[in-house]
C-alpha cells in the first residue's frame, strides 16, 4: 500500500494543491470585505457549519476515514480552530476595514521566516540555510508590499494578528496530521470552530444576529464556506503533511498576488508599482526555497494514504 513517503514524492502535484491553496485564501482576503458590517460571529459560524457538513458529504461519498481524536489531539485541534479559525478571521474581516486587501494579505506571506525556524524544529530537523534564506527573501518581498501599501495603524495592528494565527494554524497541525490527515484535521478543527463561533455570537451578538445578514453577504459566505475552507483546508494540509510545515510555509506567498488580483476585480484600487515590486520579489524567493528542495514526508512517520487523508 502507499504511504505518505511515498506521496511525498510526487513534487508538482503537491506543490500546486499549495498553491492553489494559498491563491484561494489570498483572494478570500477581498472577499472578507463583504463582510465588514456583518455580525461576525454569526457569519463565520454559518460559514464553517455549511464546510463541516460539505467535507462529512466528500468524504463519506470518497470513503475517507474520518477517526475520533483521543487525548492531547483536542488541545492541537482547539488550538487549531481558536487561533487558524476564529482569531485569524476576526483579524481578516477587521483588518481590511483598515488596510488594502494586499497589506494584510502580506501578513500570510510573512509566514516562511516563522515556519522556516520552527516548522523543522518541531520535525526534530534543523532549519535549512536555503530554506531560512528563501524565507527572508519571501518576507522581504511582504515588507515591500506592505510598506507601498495603504493602511492605519489599526490595519496593521490586524495584519500581525493574522500573521501569528496562519502560523498556528499550520503548527499546530504538525502533530496530529499523521494520525487524522488532511481531511480528519480539516473536519475536526472546522466542527470544533463552528462551536466556538456559536457561542460567541450569542453573548455578543444576540440569537438573532443571522437575520441582519444581506443577500451579499450570504454571497460572500457561501464562496467562503466552500472555496476557502471546504477545499483550501484540504489542499493546504495535504501539501502541509508532504512537505513538511517549513517547504510549505514558502508558498504562503502566493497569498499577496492573489489579493492584489481580487482586490482590482471587486473594484479597491489598483497597488502601486512598489506592490508589484515586492510580489516579484516573493516569487523569486519560492523559486529558491522551492526549486532545489527535495520533497519529502517533512518527519512525519509512515501513514498509509488512506489513514493520511487521500484516496484509499
Amino acid at each position: 500500500m502507499p504511504t505518505a513517503t511515498t506521496r511525498g514524492r510526487a513534487r508538482p502535484a503537491n506543490l500546486i494543491t499549495g498553491i492553489l491553496a494559498m491563491t484561494l485564501v489570498g483572494g478570500s482576503v477581498g472577499v472578507s470585505r463583504t463582510l465588514t458590517d456583518a455580525p461576525l460571529f454569526a457569519a463565520q459560524a454559518i460559514r464553517y457549519a455549511a464546510a463541516v457538513g460539505i467535507l462529512l458529504a466528500v468524504a463519506r461519498s470518497a470513503r475517507i476515514p474520518i477517526l475520533r481524536p483521543h487525548g492531547r489531539e483536542w488541545l492541537w485541534l482547539s488550538g487549531i480552530a481558536a487561533t487558524g479559525l476564529v482569531l485569524f478571521n476576526v483579524a481578516i474581516v477587521r483588518g481590511v476595514a483598515h488596510a488594502e486587501p494586499a497589506v494584510i494579505a502580506v501578513a500570510i506571506a510573512c509566514v516562511p521566516v516563522l515556519l522556516g525556524v520552527v516548522g523543522p524544529l518541531a520535525e526534530h530537523q534543523a532549519p535549512g540555510r536555503r530554506m531560512l534564506l528563501a524565507a527572508l527573501v519571501v518576507t522581504g518581498g511582504s515588507v515591500l508590499v506592505a510598506g507601498a501599501g495603504r493602511a492605519d495603524a489599526i490595519g496593521v495592528a490586524w495584519a500581525a494578528v493574522a500573521l501569528l494565527c496562519e502560523s498556528a494554524f499550520t503548527l499546530l497541525a504538525v502533530p496530529v496530521l499523521p494520525r487524522h490527515g488532511a481531511w480528519g484535521v480539516s473536519v475536526h478543527s472546522v466542527w470544533i470552530g463552528t462551536l466556538m463561533l456559536i457561542v460567541l455570537g450569542g453573548v455578543t451578538e444576540g440569537p438573532g444576529s443571522a437575520g441582519r445578514l444581506t443577500p451579499a453577504d450570504w454571497a460572500a459566505m457561501g464562496y467562503l464556506a466552500i472555496m476557502v475552507t471546504a477545499v483550501a483546508f484540504v489542499l493546504w494540509y495535504s501539501t502541509v503533511a508532504a512537505l513538511g510545515a517549513g517547504p510549505a510555509g514558502l508558498l504562503t506567498g502566493i497569498a499577496p498576488a492573489a489579493a492584489a488580483v481580487v482586490g482590482i476585480v471587486i473594484g479597491s484600487q489598483p497597488p502601486r508599482p512598489l506592490v508589484w515590486l515586492g510580489i516579484l520579489i516573493v516569487i523569486c524567493g519560492l523559486a529558491i526555497g522551492l526549486r532545489t528542495h527535495p520533497t519529502r514526508a517533512a518527519g512525519l512517520r509512515r501513514v498509509p494514504v488512506a489513514q493520511a487523508g487521500g484516496p484509499p
